[in-house]
């Protein structure tokens, strides 16, 4: 029987003196001396040791021309003549980066080294190498490079398989946090599958909170065998520092993209649905007699896509595929994309409720039409790089792929495209009346010298009216 007492003070010594007794042995287990000089070096720095070398700091550079405006008007030319140009500046960036190959391969992100004109890439031992763009990614925000005249075999890390992750593993961080040096920080995996980020077209990143600053951006994430798991790419923070949210691009992304870069090709090649899908809201859920808002609801197929020859349709709803439970339409697109092509997939749906099993080809969309030029005549669209709307054009810039037109695919903060608002992803309909059906229209107009510009422009499935003067 418990007594009950009425004074506090009384209860709570008798209590602290129990609480006392019963803990005293638990405690003395938990806190000993350590019984030898094995148990009082116990360290991660093995497994540091392992990695560090090929772990690398990357600095980029470009090259910026400051010019006045007004200098793009003949009349200010003349009367000012050559005054009013100012000096080039040169841009500096820092990040980090992973050897993958021992022939001097080199992921980093696709940020750190975005426009740069110089690469270089300081290896733990501190030699410095120049080092040449491979291969850009920026769905993934990820890029490989390779050393310039590198004749040795350099230090590598080997791919971890990061499905195997659980919350809670522990894991180190190694990069260049604003630019002190090669650094390490170690925390726990806090979280898989973060698909709300919002930095990369796929969303599904490992989080941790393993201390990642700027600077580390590229570095590795490695588990406690010394393997790589993940490319740290981002921080959540108020203050510019750690807080304890870090994000990484999980191994197995980083892997295709690698793949890619060693099989010589400029783009990365990664399997097509062919079909737009849709997350699950409560309220779907309710109408679909589901127990949890959970997969991914198909809103479209594109005919002749390897989802319509799998037999997949509207309203379908992916539940998993190759047994891989599929929360939304992030995840899909991340367990999609690392499946290597020529093979096949098998994709668990349910239709009008009842389980339907549909196997799909693992194949690229094809990019038959692209011609993609870059706009040289001064006008308004002057330095951007267009293309013809093909299925691979459309899946890479997440476009509908019934939409018809031509569309902006790359910018470059010099371009003057850029300069008047124009962005990567904008489709251009028409321009003073004339109808934009593919790229050889829009460079045929932009030659015609015009000094007023009416543009139609649809971003974001919005129609936009746009004047520009010439």
């Amino acid at each position: 029987m418990i007594p009950f007492f009425r004074n506090a003070a009384t209860a709570s010594t008798l209590c602290a003196i129990v609480l006392s007794s019963a803990l005293a042995p638990a405690l003395a287990q938990d806190r000993r001396v350590p019984t030898s000089p094995t148990e009082m070096k116990l360290s991660y720095a093995p497994i540091v040791q392992r990695v560090q070398p090929a772990v690398v700091n990357v600095y980029a550079a470009k090259t910026v021309q400051n010019r006045n405006p007004l200098l793009d008007d003949p009349v200010f030319r003349r009367f000012f003549g050559g005054q009013g140009m100012q000096p080039e500046q040169m841009q500096r960036s820092l990040g980090s980066g992973v050897m993958v190959d021992a022939s001097g391969l080199v992921v980093t992100n696709n940020h750190v080294i975005e426009g740069a004109d110089q690469v270089k890439v300081s290896l733990a031992d501190k030699r410095e190498f120049e080092a040449e763009i491979v291969l850009k990614d920026s769905r993934t925000d990820l890029a490989v490079l390779r050393i310039k005249d590198g004749k040795e075999k350099f230090p590598t890390l080997d791919f971890s398989n990061s499905d195997d992750l659980l919350v809670g593993d522990v894991v180190l961080a190694i990069g260049n946090p604003f630019g002190v040096g090669q650094t390490v920080t170690h925390g726990i995996v806090s979280a898989l599958a973060r698909t709300q980020v919002g930095i990369t077209d796929y969303q599904f990143f490992i989080q941790t909170d393993a201390a990642i600053n700027p600077g580390n951006s590229g570095g590795a994430l490695v588990d406690m065998t010394g393997k790589l798991i993940g490319v740290n790419t981002a921080i959540f923070s108020r203050s510019g520092g750690s807080q304890g949210i870090g994000f990484a691009i999980p191994a197995n992304m980083v892997r295709v993209v690698v793949a890619s870069a060693k099989s010589g090709g400029k783009a990365v090649k990664r399997p097509w649905l062919g079909a737009r899908l849709q997350n699950i809201t409560p309220e779907i859920a309710e109408t679909l007699g589901l127990k949890t808002p959970s997969g991914a609801l198909v809103v479209n197929v594109t005919a002749n896509s390897p989802a319509a020859k799998a037999g997949l349709k509207v309203s379908d709803l992916v539940t998993a595929i190759d047994g891989q439970a599929i929360e939304d339409p992030n995840a899909f697109e991340y367990r999609f994309a690392t499946r290597p092509l020529g093979g096949t997939a098998q994709l668990d749906a349910q239709r009008s409720g009842k389980p339907v099993k549909l196997t799909v080809a693992l194949e690229a969309a094809p990019d038959t039409g692209r011609d993609e030029i870059t706009l040289t005549a001064r006008s308004p669209f002057q330095g951007a790089k267009i293309a013809n709307i093909s299925p691979a054009v459309a899946d890479e810039l997440r476009l509908d792929s019934n939409t018809e037109g031509v569309v902006i695919t790359e910018l470059t903060d010099s371009a003057t495209a850029a300069g008047v608002g124009f962005q990567k992803g904008d489709l251009i309909i028409a321009v003073n009346g004339t109808k934009i059906g593919k790229t050889s229209d829009l460079d045929k107009v932009t030659r015609d010298g015009a000094r007023l510009w009416r543009i139609v422009v649809v971003r974001g499935g919005q129609q936009i009216n746009v004047t520009l003067g010439g």
